[in-house]
């Protein structure tokens, strides 16, 4: 994780089963801002990170996280990159509560967390009032945090490891939490359960938190029938949510490694920094095709590679430097730099990582290769992690 200080770049490595609560903790003497940005390194979007920023101090939220709309086939968590995957679970998204105006996020359940039937406490629903619920958004691991609120949890609740799943619900619960005074006790329970003192504060805690459905809920001051009673004012919890034309996805799992190589030279072509040209694909100036040999729309060979005759390439994206033989044919994969393939070879649905090497007429269909290894010549894979045994 680092931090920009001037033109100087401070680096923290810690363990990685810390989680990346853990992380912050280990940079926290770092952040001196009053707001910090969080982004986690697998985040592959167009969205200005200062969009996000400007929403979390135009409301003077604690924390405002960036939620986007679940691509149509779903994030998906299996480690096959072929193109269907009969294997793959169904997925079970975020439920989301946010106000009318789209901008505060007022509950959260994250998927860890929702079951088959999931139901949601009458007791919020009567303290939110009106609530749009989602489970068509995930979150990009993009978040702004007050440094002072953030700080306040890294201090206090020493076993919050995750920001997605222990310290955003947190904030989010805790916002709900208008600490009714009478008589010095505490009557509203953190967890916004219906066991409060009586039913006169009952009736005040609801009434105040029943506003929280309008867009001015936030700037509000309340009070109850006897303005005497002290009600703390909430902290304000915000999300954004970027137009469905703008990009965001996250590369945790080699499915989604393949669907945002797939993405970047179709849907999302803005991403490559590359212009396409006449037949919708990339080809680098340097690239050398052989005779009879087609490159497809939707397709990019990098710098420096070079293919023979009669080769075939389908969706597929090819890195710097490779040597690829004769009559080989490429579909729905993705091949990194420095890779060798033989004459014959055939390769469908797979991911080859950097200098490995294919000898003549190896066949791989939805299987990941290690960087570096050897497949032997007419080997037939499918479905399989090859890697180099580790000396």
């Amino acid at each position: 994780m680092g931090g920009f200080y001037g033109k100087l770049v401070f680096v923290t490595s810690v363990p990685e089963d810390v989680g990346t609560v853990g992380a912050l903790r280990a940079v926290a003497h770092h952040l001196t801002a009053n707001d910090i940005l969080v982004v986690s390194g697998d985040l592959v979007s167009d969205v200005p990170p200062g969009a996000v920023a400007a929403l979390h101090r135009r409301h003077d939220a604690v924390v405002t996280a960036m939620l986007c709309s679940v691509p149509v086939s779903g994030p998906s968590e299996s480690g096959s990159s072929g193109g269907k995957d009969k294997t793959k679970k169904a997925v079970v998204h975020n439920i989301v509560g946010l106000d009318p105006t789209k901008e505060f996020l007022l509950y959260i359940a994250t998927a860890a967390e929702v079951e088959k039937d999931y139901k949601i406490q009458k007791s919020i629903l009567r303290a939110v009032g009106q609530m749009d619920i989602r489970t068509d958004l995930m979150e990009a691991y993009m978040y702004a945090f007050k440094r002072s609120a953030l700080q306040e949890v890294l201090d206090q609740k020493e076993n919050f490891r995750s920001l997605r799943q222990d310290v955003l619900p947190y904030l989010v619960r805790s916002q709900l939490r208008s600490e009714v005074l009478s008589n010095g006790t505490p009557q509203a329970e953190e967890n916004g359960s219906e066991k409060v003192g009586s039913h006169k504060n009952q009736a005040l805690l609801s009434r105040i938190l029943s506003n929280s459905s309008t867009t001015s809920f936030h700037d509000l001051h309340a009070y109850g029938t006897n303005e005497s009673i002290p009600v703390r004012k909430t902290h304000k919890c915000c999300v954004y949510i970027p137009a469905s034309s703008k990009y965001c996805a996250r590369l945790y799992s080699i499915q989604a490694y393949s669907d945002i190589n797939r993405d970047v030279i179709g849907e999302a072509s803005h991403l490559s920094g590359y212009s396409f040209s006449a037949q919708n694909n990339i080809i680098h100036p340097s690239a050398q095709l052989g005779s009879k040999t087609t490159v497809g729309p939707h397709c990019m060979l990098g710098e420096g590679s070079q293919m023979g005759d009669k080769c075939s390439v389908k969706r597929s994206v090819i890195g710097r430097h490779c040597r690829i033989g004769s009559n080989v044919k490429i579909a729905n994969s993705i091949v990194m730099d420095h890779v060798t393939i033989g004459d014959g070879c055939s390769i469908q649905g797979s991911v080859i990582c950097s200098n490995v090497q294919l000898q003549e007429r190896a066949v791989l269909r939805d299987c990941q290769v290690g960087a570096g290894f050897v497949v032997t010549a007419a080997c037939e894979y499918k479905g399989e992690a090859l890697a180099r045994k580790e000396k």
